[in-house]
């Protein structure tokens, strides 16, 4: 956290690092970039604590410029304000404190984008811009349906992610992309509710963009678990899951999104200890930059 930001210091603390081509100071800055070093409910792999730092201190190693969507960071007005000052044990009061900051984001005119860390802390996050936008839908990328009531005696498992999202999204529309694991009960639900959106790799977005027609004036919130990817390229997570995607297939996503209303977005699950080749937290630093280019573009 950067004294030039007097608005948030007392919610921030600097852990290593600021993202490439953030601004110094948060006024006028149309993106708030902030990690959450919690990974509290890890139910095999621990590490996502380490995550915002990671992806902070390698980002320095690739471009500015993307040009995919032909734009550069060092033209966007985002701030990096460090990561968030949470308490330890138990996920509810960090949620709460997602929901919080994310709140005042928002109140600032500012699109968040949240560095994890666990899945547990989107359910926060969605409340929070939920409350500015109540026609909120839901996209998921991830390798996990994310779908149960609890795991292991916990409502706010990294495994619930998603029901605790739907319970606080009005519109209850949420679209899990190319899910490739879950319960026998979490595979009906998805399949009945209609939420499945196919994606094969190598192939365009086209039945993300089919199902988006529909909402092409609503607000979108983006969640991306890291172990969407397959793990020969994101080996850094603590739940991988084989038959996963690439960087092409995530092109791909961003060349639809890019024509849609995204207004606050997460990427979660990396742990960079898992991966020594560092290769998780390029790919993951790759990621933020499609995604504060994104949230960048509508403001």
């Amino acid at each position: 956290m950067n004294d030039n930001n007097p608005l948030y210091i007392d919610e921030f603390f600097n852990d290593g690092g600021v993202f490439m081509g953030a601004k110094e100071k948060s006024e006028n800055c149309t993106v708030g970039l902030y990690g959450v070093t919690y990974d509290g409910t890890t139910s095999f792999r621990p590490g996502t604590r380490f995550g915002p730092s990671a992806i902070r201190e390698v980002s320095n190693g690739i471009e500015t410029f993307c040009p995919q969507l032909n734009m550069d960071l060092e033209d966007l007005f985002f701030c990096d304000l460090g990561s968030l000052k949470i308490p330890t044990g138990a996920p509810e009061p960090i949620v709460e404190a997602v929901k919080n900051i994310t709140h005042k984001l928002l109140n600032s005119n500012m699109k968040p984008l949240l560095l994890g860390g666990e899945h547990s802390i989107t359910s926060g996050a969605v409340a929070a811009t939920a409350t500015f936008y109540s026609d909120l839908i839901l996209i998921q990328l991830d390798a996990h349906a994310d779908l149960r009531e609890e795991w292991l005696g916990n409502k706010h498992s990294h495994a619930c992610a998603m029901r605790r999202c739907l319970e606080v999204l009005p519109s209850k529309t949420l679209y899990q992309v190319a899910i490739r694991s879950g319960t026998k009960q979490e595979f009906e639900e998805i399949n009945n509710q209609n939420r499945l959106v196919l994606h094969n790799s190598g192939k365009s977005a086209s039945d993300l963009n089919r199902k988006l027609q529909q909402h092409r004036e609503q607000p979108i919130y983006l969640t991306v678990d890291l172990d969407w990817f397959d793990p020969s390229v994101m080996p850094g997570t603590g739940t991988p899951e084989p038959g996963g995607f690439f960087w092409n297939d995530f092109a791909s996503i961003v060349e639809v999104l890019r024509n849609y209303n995204l207004v606050a977005a997460d990427i979660v699950e990396l742990s960079p200890l898992l991966d020594h080749s560092g290769i998780s937290s390029v790919l993951a630093a790759k990621v933020t930059r499609s995604l504060l280019m994104l949230l960048s573009q509508n403001s």
